[in-house]
């Protein structure tokens, strides 16, 4: 919103970051001179790069495509390491506060609805050493 102080630095910073994190915002101008909301609506569109899209009364609508964020490249010798999980184990009495117990789960380890640690796949056995036992 842009009161009535006019169009200071506060709100050309305020406009660029809602922008950046936006694209597409509507600004709304408190003041009822038509001609000084429209040289305020180019010169926010000039000084921050953005398209005058659309003037209605006291609202302007800006638009500048957003930046692309640069994804930081995964580590290919990186491996995930355990995660620790609460698991609450209540008491069969009605009355009783439930067990916390926390449990660590290891890559190759899934954790069950019952609260048990299992691993996630089997281990498989070749087909020579399963037809020996």
């Amino acid at each position: 919103m842009v009161g009535g102080d006019g169009l200071t630095d506060a709100v050309k910073k305020e406009v660029n970051l809602a922008l950046n994190a936006h694209g597409l915002i509507k600004v709304r101008v408190f003041s009822d001179d038509r001609a000084a909301r429209e040289v305020m609506f180019q010169m926010l569109a000039n000084e921050l790069d953005a398209a005058p899209i659309q003037h209605i009364g006291k609202l302007l609508v800006l638009w500048r495509p957003k930046a692309e964020k640069e994804r930081a490249a995964p580590d290919e010798d990186r491996m995930p390491g355990p995660r620790d999980f609460k698991v609450l184990k209540y008491s069969k009495r009605g009355g009783q506060r439930p067990e916390v117990k926390t449990l660590r789960v290891l890559g190759n380890q899934r954790l069950t609805a019952g609260g048990e640690v299992k691993r996630a796949k089997p281990k498989q056995i070749s087909i020579k050493k399963r037809s020996q036992t």
